[in-house]
């Protein structure tokens, strides 16, 4: 798996993922010649120009070298403060394996790298998969908006990181089966490596004891831990670097 940020040349790509992911869930209450507009509208000529402007994020996630699904994403506010997930389409044949998760949490560290203090998503309120999708993954709705497509009117309602009673970091919990083992994968509490977070693993969905370090670059747990904090996956090489200095070098 890898994500990565869109370029030029991933254009009909995006369109046409756009395409089946909104004709695969939306023809329930859009009419089809809504959404071709809306898909000429939002990925026509104008990617060019959402591409270049650094207040626009497009990520691409690739698996097995095939393009699955993209998120669209953007800050906003004087100081660039908030992050807005607009969108984020899985092809329908990567549904259901953790692409649309795992594009969710890239998503989300991305604009918190960019400076965003807080991240809002936003789904059409008669979406019921993509509702259920953010409530799953660590969101609660906080409130609703309209939004054109054509020339309808629809209500969004936008999610914001739910309020966790304890000090546990985001609650994206995702049940993977992986070397052989299932595990429960905290997103919310990864840790930077060099291809990609670390994030630990749970053998239960309450967290209560860690058990291993999820590879976010090959999906393994198969993962080695030193006294100075330091990870390496035994699997690609992905490496964290240590977490305090080591006494023999003071």
């Amino acid at each position: 798996m890898e994500i990565r940020e869109a370029t030029d040349s991933d254009a009909a790509a995006i369109r046409s993922i756009a395409h089946d992911s909104l004709n695969s869930t939306y023809t329930a209450f859009l009419e089809e010649e809504t959404i071709d507009e809306a898909i000429d509208q939002w990925y026509g000529d104008s990617l060019a120009d959402e591409f270049a402007d650094d207040r626009s994020l497009f990520l691409i996630i690739e698996r097995d070298g095939d393009i699955a699904g993209f998120s669209q994403s953007e800050l906003v506010g004087q100081q660039a403060n908030t992050g807005h997930l607009l969108w984020l389409h899985v092809h329908p044949d990567h549904r259901g394996d953790a692409t649309g998760v795992r594009l969710l949490v890239r998503t989300r560290e991305a604009l918190l790298e960019e400076g965003a203090d807080g991240i809002q998503c936003f789904v059409l309120a008669d979406n019921e998969g993509g509702n259920e999708f953010y409530r799953s993954h660590g969101f609660e709705q906080a409130g609703q908006r309209e939004v054109e497509i054509g020339d309808e009117t629809f209500t969004e309602n936008v999610y914001v990181e739910a309020d966790l009673e304890d000090d546990g970091g985001w609650g994206a919990i995702d049940e993977v089966t992986t070397d052989g083992e299932t595990v429960y994968v905290s997103y919310g509490e990864g840790a930077r490596g060099t291809r990609a977070p670390f994030y630990p693993t749970y053998k239960s969905e309450d967290r209560h004891d860690r058990y291993a370090w999820f590879c976010g670059n090959c999906d393994s747990i198969d993962n080695a831990m030193d006294a100075m904090g330091r990870i390496e996956c035994n699997n690609c090489g992905n490496r964290r670097k240590a977490t305090r200095w080591d006494a023999s070098y003071l």
